[in-house]
């Protein structure tokens, strides 16, 4: 009983089996990477709902703080306090129920938004194709009127490509579209676990910000039961800067991006720019996405504006230039600020690695957590710095070789010798 009593020996024994249960998962994860990826893919789809609730809870939760501290209680006034706790929580229910409704409504304006106007867009391109060859065939002739040559082979060569396009659209996509009615009923399939799991993360995420405090208090308790009191505030310390940077960035740039928006449609249809809705949501909506984001939605636009006229696709281009311009040095800085704290050079390192790993979200998601390990890895440095009693400042490091005063000693007398 003295055994199992003893702090020091059950501390002991925990390590190991730890230790021991590491060296495992890695030999497993080293020499069997496939059942592990298989089995944690397994996991994931499982838990799949509760992490669109976690994350559906968190994207809403500043729309409820608003409505809760900006909205409601100012208008009840000096009767806050007189209400019991049904009363607030009823209160919070209302809350929580208006920000999913208004998530919903935003999603259904967006889609109702984009939708229309790609079907239209589509729809305008296949019934003008004929004429836009004939465009770029009279395009190329009028160019080449000096050069008769010149002329015959341009008209051949895009003869002949024009042939073979056509016989690609009917021997290649017409089979392949068939092929995919085959597939259909897997793609719905899909579609439909996809919604299932939203519709299920959304009544998650209402449970989750209805009790959000209780949440909150429940993971703390965990915390001080599990680690010390030191580490446990160390941690939550870095919770808090990871939800202050996630926060900061998610907020700035959707309010960014829909600035941009409205700035890109008021612009487009200045100028007379064919799909201005179309082309404004979707330069909005890329816009999201840091540096590279702009580019991914001006590139097919442009595209798409240059089958209409040439003229008003570079008019487009100049324009997106300009407000890119706008967006980068003047509007961004000043919405954002220094949530990130990262060069110019981890911007487009953490974009590249999580778009490398995982997709457009990973682009989007990879600056802020790139943010988050880059502040975290030199708090880390800061804190040995501060054992060693080394200074802090980047330019002493700058500007002095060695910081042991034995060793520039002895520097001094190699080089007096």
């Amino acid at each position: 009983m003295k055994f199992f009593g003893d702090n020091h020996y059950l501390n002991w024994g925990i390590t190991g089996f730890c230790v021991a249960a590491a060296s495992m998962l890695f030999y497993f994860g080293i020499f069997h990477m496939e059942i592990l990826v298989n089995g944690i893919s397994i996991v994931v789809k499982i838990v799949m709902p509760l992490i669109y609730g976690a994350v559906i809870a968190y994207l809403l939760n500043p729309v409820l703080n608003f409505l809760e501290k900006k909205v409601i209680y100012p208008l009840l006034g000096s009767r806050e306090q007189k209400m019991g706790k049904r009363g607030r929580r009823s209160i919070r229910y209302l809350c929580v129920l208006v920000s999913v409704f208004f998530l919903c409504w935003l999603v259904y304006a967006l889609v109702m938004t984009i939708l229309p106007e790609i079907i239209n867009s589509t729809v305008n391109i296949i019934n003008n194709f004929p004429q836009y060859m004939d465009d770029i065939q009279q395009w190329i002739t009028k160019r080449l009127e000096d050069n008769p040559q010149l002329n015959a082979l341009a008209a051949d060569v895009f003869d002949k490509y024009a042939n073979e396009f056509e016989n690609y659209l009917t021997r290649d996509i017409l089979p392949r579209l068939q092929g995919a009615l085959v597939h259909l009923s897997s793609g719905m399939l899909d579609v439909l676990v996809f919604l299932k799991n939203i519709v299920i993360g959304i009544i998650v995420s209402v449970y989750i910000l209805a009790d959000k405090e209780t949440f909150t208090a429940k993971m703390k308790m965990f915390l001080y039961a599990v680690f010390s009191t030191t580490w446990a505030d160390r941690i939550l310390e870095n919770v808090r800067f990871t939800h202050r940077t996630f926060g900061g960035f998610i907020n700035g740039k959707i309010v960014d991006s829909m600035i941009i928006g409205v700035l890109c449609y008021l612009g487009t249809s200045i100028i007379g720019t064919p799909y201005s809705i179309l082309v404004s949501v979707v330069v909005g909506v890329t816009n999201i996405i840091p540096f590279f984001g702009p580019y991914l939605g001006a590139v097919p636009c442009a595209f798409l504006i240059l089958l209409v006229s040439p003229m008003q696709c570079l008019y487009f281009i100049i324009f997106i230039l300009i407000l890119q311009q706008f967006d980068g040095n003047i509007l961004g800085p000043k919405i954002l600020g220094g949530s990130t704290g990262l060069s110019s050079f981890m911007v487009i390192l953490a974009i590249l690695v999580g778009g490398g790993l995982f997709g457009i979200v990973g682009m989007f998601v990879g600056v802020p957590v790139c943010a988050v390990l880059y502040a975290l890895l030199w708090n880390h440095i800061r804190r040995s710095l501060e054992r060693r009693q080394l200074p802090l400042s980047i330019k002493v490091y700058e500007t002095s070789t060695y910081l042991d005063p034995m060793r520039k000693e002895r520097k001094k007398d190699v080089e007096n010798s």
